[in-house]
């Protein structure tokens, strides 16, 4: 499990994350992305310093970089914080997070996509 405790200290929750584990997640979300470290770190207003520091040293970031790694990546918040639902629900959660971020005439041609595949499949 990626995502170990929570605590509350002096105004602000504290992440305590296993090594490597939120690191890779995002590494393998910029990477698919086709995200140097740099545009990372661009995008979400920190050093690349930062970036490689979460990636490759286990390094928690703060709420607020976390959100905004989060948000850039696409990553959905289960993938980090609930790595053991890797299942095929989190799949279809991955998807409406996707399909949420959307507009009209995208969901149409996924919709269309969809459903030639299922009846290509039907058959």
């Amino acid at each position: 499990m990626i995502l170990r405790t929570i605590n509350y200290h002096r105004g602000e929750f504290i992440v305590h994350i296993e090594k490597n584990g939120l690191g890779t997640v995002i590494k393998v979300a910029r990477t698919q992305k086709g995200w140097t470290q740099d545009a990372l770190a661009e995008a979400v207003g920190v050093g690349v310093r930062h970036i490689m520091g979460i990636e490759n040293e286990g390094n928690a970031p703060s709420y607020e970089v976390l959100y905004k790694i989060i948000r850039q990546l696409n990553i959905s918040a289960d993938s980090i914080f609930y790595p053991e639902k890797n299942l095929p629900g989190a799949q279809l959660a991955h998807l409406i997070h996707l399909l949420e971020q959307c507009g009209e005439n995208e969901i149409a041609a996924v919709t269309a996509l969809l459903e030639t595949l299922l009846q290509t499949k039907a058959k």
